[in-house]
């Protein structure tokens, strides 16, 4: 069971899937796959979003393979949704009208690097473990980093984020460029190399984020990063969640370079102490990364050691061992299934919002304040170096009044954001599941813009129908 978004399209005609189908199965052979099983395995899983599989999968190699796909599909007006690793959060990767998935985990390779430069050339398919793995011995690395080891293609494809993202910015601040194949199947190159350039409409920023509805990317350049010299992490408890926001606004305010810097609450921590058997304090906590050399990392702990104190913050550790910092991040990259350990058999709804930092205190203390009025359970953890925090919401999906209280939980913790300057999505995507917050937080002349972009890219709307855009 899940909960389903209601659309406006229709499925194609039997005949012309029929005929795509066929058509597919002459150019792909055994690369091309009807079975339940497979298209299940397509379909959006991650949160109680309705799973809507496809009616069939190609398993992409070339970026060839995804020209074809998509001119057959176009011929017969079939649509077309690309899958990376099907990490996303908010529906993306579904088949509301069915169609064709290309599944694109198979262009898996590190084309070019270029590591005087600060860059590489990769194809979509490529996730950021395995990246930078291949970069390792080279002194550099790629450094957005969601938690899940998703592609790089679906990290570019939701605008993508990450623990690192108050020091290194988010995918849209490091994709040089991208090949793009056009909903008639030609290929777009929207940009160079060049770390800067002036040459047209910035393309590139309009397919970062854009969920596969104007295009499918098939190749990307991505910046890198140099490999610090010391990487310092550290553990410190506060006694309120105010304190831990405030400490998280000073140390931004005053400079502090942090690299990471994540809250938890006292519910996440203490399901990061059962499934990850950690003895952390279960108050609430930030966990926080340091990268420079080994003076300017000692300098840097040392400071916000004393901001911390001040707003109420316990002793404050750190350490350089890459092994503790190892043990530590996991925990914080597997809160979403410490979470779904607390309660057998429960949905979990991870969601986000991003506010402006000054106002991430009352975001998160009025959204704890409704949980407990609601009767609701959902740790919370967040990126809150640049105000972004998430809630994984705990509902018995066949609890008709569960759900309907946890949905009224989440649509006031949109307002709540959007009320106080922020988002409806600091780094998740709109999907399916958040198109009936755009029109509020950018206007309808905002969203008519998007249809007529929408409409001159993809005229028979065959590229990911039903994601951003709410039903007209």
């Amino acid at each position: 069971m899940g909960l389903s978004v209601p659309h406006n399209l229709a499925r194609p005609a039997p005949q012309a899937l029929a005929s795509t189908i066929e058509a597919l199965a002459a150019r792909f052979g055994n690369r091309l796959v009807t079975s339940q099983a497979v298209r299940d395995q397509h379909a959006h899983t991650t949160t109680w979003l309705a799973p809507q599989p496809p009616d069939a999968v190609v398993m992409a190699q070339q970026t060839a393979d995804i020209q074809d796909v998509v001119r057959i599909c176009a011929s017969n007006r079939v649509p077309v949704i690309a899958f990376g690793t099907g990490t996303s959060l908010e529906g993306q990767i579904n088949a509301p009208a069915g169609g064709v998935c290309i599944d694109l985990r198979d262009m898996n390779r590190v084309l070019e690097v270029h590591a005087e430069d600060l860059d590489c050339v990769i194809e979509p398919g490529v996730t950021r473990k395995a990246l930078n793995e291949h970069l390792r011995d080279q002194g550099v690395f790629f450094p957005i980093d969601p938690g899940a080891d998703a592609s790089l293609g679906g990290m570019a494809s939701t605008r993508a984020s990450g623990t690192n993202a108050v020091r290194y910015g988010t995918m849209r601040d490091n994709v040089l460029a991208l090949k793009v194949v056009r909903a008639d199947g030609e290929i777009i190159t929207t940009g160079t190399r060049a770390k800067k350039s002036s040459a047209g409409y910035d393309l590139t920023h309009l397919f970062i984020g854009a969920e596969g509805t104007l295009g499918i990317i098939s190749e990307l350049t991505i910046k890198l990063r140099g490999i610090p010299e010391t990487i310092a992490a550290a553990a410190c408890s506060f006694k309120t969640v105010q304190g831990a926001c405030q400490a998280t606004i000073m140390a931004i305010q005053t400079g502090i370079p942090v690299a990471r810097i994540e809250l938890l609450n006292a519910a996440q921590v203490r399901a990061c102490n059962s499934y990850s058997k950690l003895s952390l304090p279960e108050t609430p906590l930030l966990l926080l990364e340091f990268h420079g050399s080994e003076i300017e990392v000692a300098e840097q702990s040392k400071n916000f050691g004393e901001i911390a104190r001040e707003c109420g913050g316990g002793e404050f550790s750190w350490t350089t061992r890459p092994e503790d910092r190892t043990r530590l991040w996991q925990a914080r990259h597997d809160a979403y299934w410490a979470v779904k350990a607390m309660r057998a058999g429960s949905g979990v709804v991870a969601t986000d919002v991003c506010v402006p930092i000054s106002r991430l205190a009352d975001c998160v203390v009025e959204t704890e304040e409704d949980l407990k009025r609601l009767n609701l359970t959902s740790p919370i953890v967040g990126h809150v170096g640049d105000g972004n925090f998430h809630c994984s919401l705990m509902c018995d999906v066949d609890d008709a009044e569960e759900m309907a209280r946890g949905e009224d939980f989440m649509h006031r913790l949109v307002e709540r954001a959007q009320r106080m300057g922020g988002t409806c999505t600091g780094e998740h995507g709109i999907g399916q599941g958040k198109q009936k917050y755009l029109k509020a937080e950018l206007g309808a002349e905002a969203i008519d813009a998007m249809r007529a972009l929408k409409q001159a890219l993809d005229p028979l709307n065959i590229l990911n129908p039903g994601k951003i855009l709410p039903a007209s």
